[in-house]
């Protein structure tokens, strides 16, 4: 039996391959194009309205704050040297669900235009359980040009624990993890889960990262995450390296440094902090203090030259402000792979930034088409009310677009409470996850649809 399900599973696997290789590009044919000029009222965003006086712009500049290299090398050769995203994957102990294997609520989860190519469950315990859920998506196509990390293909989920929901441990308080997800196989997908942690004491012990994972992009070695409602890390950007990828060897429910080596709360292995960028201009809310803005969303933008990291500040479904988005350049020095572009004195300066009528983004991403001038920018809204799908927007200086669906003609056609967007540019695929929202506890899928499904369906 098991042996002829692999074998179904391959077939599944060839028959995914040939779809994004062909027909399923297409958009179904019942979807139809909304633009700013058929929307009505609030429906539309409206075009994105740009950002430059330096007063606007200067609330957006960062301040780079890296670890010492010799406190990661303390803690690399204590706990026995980095195993690499291989030596994870090789240990993956979960099985992702395919999209017949999961179940109707969840694929009720799904787009409903254009549809995923490709869609994921979880595991039964990370599926059912209320005290996690799923918060941002990247993937080897961020990290690498040719979409492989060493010869796999990998995606990253960031998941946060919430500390409301029932069953939730007091002790898991604010933990975030990372399933690593070996997608070599699309028929097959496995993953483990790492906890992400901060070295102390110059390296010789650590502590857990506690914060909210809204986005996270992995470039080149380095992946980075936004930090939110962590102690002291409110309003960051934390930064990790995954050729810093450790073993704890002893198993407890302890975190940092045991009797006989290092502990990681039950979790075999950890990412610790490189170090972490924060707004120059002091931390972020509301009211007047909104004018820092608090990190939403995170994506890679490989279209722009340099590459660069796209951000959206985190804003309320109902709310009536506008909300910014913008970029960072990635630098191009050798020895600062997967940082960001700075200064001497460790400053880093938005390079454009634009504000939206857009509000409770969930999920950011900019692309220049072939032969553009300009970056198109895809933003997705979540409603503010539970059990509704989204909407996927595109924006540019011009005008808005969104697919209006068939059956109710609204606008609410994307998957349901998505987080992040990431785009696998050497496959075409925006990658996205449902169930980001705790308060609903909706299903959770990682799934994708090509880009020029999106675009097609936009006109």
């Amino acid at each position: 039996m098991t042996h002829r399900g692999r074998h179904r599973r391959r077939r599944r696997g060839q028959a995914l391959r040939a779809t994004l290789a062909g027909t399923a590009l297409a958009l179904t044919a019942a979807a139809t194009l909304i633009s700013t000029s058929q929307a009505t009222g609030s429906n539309s965003p409206g075009a994105l309205t740009p950002l430059t006086s330096a007063a606007e712009t200067s609330r957006l500049q960062l301040h780079e704050n890296l670890v010492a290299g010799d406190t990661l090398s303390t803690l690399s050769r204590n706990m026995g040297g980095n195993v690499g995203v291989s030596g994870v994957l090789a240990s993956a102990d979960h099985t992702m669900r395919d999209e017949a294997d999961c179940s109707g609520t969840e694929r009720a989860a799904l787009p409903l235009e254009p549809v995923a190519t490709r869609a994921y469950c979880w595991a039964s315990d990370d599926a059912r359980t209320q005290a996690w859920a799923p918060a941002s998506v990247t993937t080897s196509g961020d990290a690498a040009q040719d979409g492989r990390w060493g010869d796999q293909r990998v995606i990253l989920a960031g998941w946060n624990h919430d500390d409301r929901a029932a069953g939730a441990s007091a002790t898991d308080r604010g933990l975030a993890r990372v399933a690593f997800i070996d997608a070599s196989d699309p028929a097959a997908l496995r993953y483990r889960w790492v906890l992400l942690v901060a070295p102390r004491d110059g390296g010789r012990d650590f502590g857990a990262v506690r914060s909210r994972l809204g986005g996270m992009v992995w470039y080149q070695g380095k992946l980075i995450v936004t930090a939110q409602n962590g102690a002291g890390q409110d309003d960051s950007l934390l930064v990790f390296d995954l050729h810093h990828l450790l073993k704890a060897g002893v198993d407890s429910g302890a975190i940092g440094k045991v009797r006989g080596g290092y502990s990681a709360h039950g979790y075999r292995y950890v990412l610790p902090a490189v170090g972490s960028y924060s707004p120059a201009g002091g931390t972020c809310g509301s009211g007047e203090a909104r004018a820092n803005p608090c990190f939403g969303s995170l994506s890679l933008d490989r279209t722009s030259t340099p590459d660069s990291l796209v951000a959206t500040e985190a804003a309320p479904a109902d709310g009536t402000e506008r909300t910014r988005i913008w970029r960072y350049s990635y630098s191009t020095v050798a020895d600062r792979a997967g940082l960001l572009g700075s200064d001497s004195l460790g400053r880093v300066d938005a390079r454009e930034a634009y504000t939206t009528k857009a509000a409770g983004l969930s999920g950011v991403l900019s692309y220049t088409p072939a032969g553009a001038r300009k970056a198109d920018w895809y933003v997705g809204h979540t409603p503010a009310s539970g059990g509704r799908h989204g909407t996927l927007w595109r924006q540019s200086g011009h005008a808005a677009e969104a697919v209006q669906c068939t059956g109710d003609q609204s606008y609410a056609c994307w998957g349901q409470h998505t987080a992040s967007l990431s785009y696998w540019q050497e496959t075409g695929e925006l990658w996205t996850l449902t169930g980001a929202d705790p308060d609903t506890t909706p299903e959770r899928v990682l799934y994708a649809v090509p880009l020029t499904a999106v675009n097609k369906s936009l006109g």
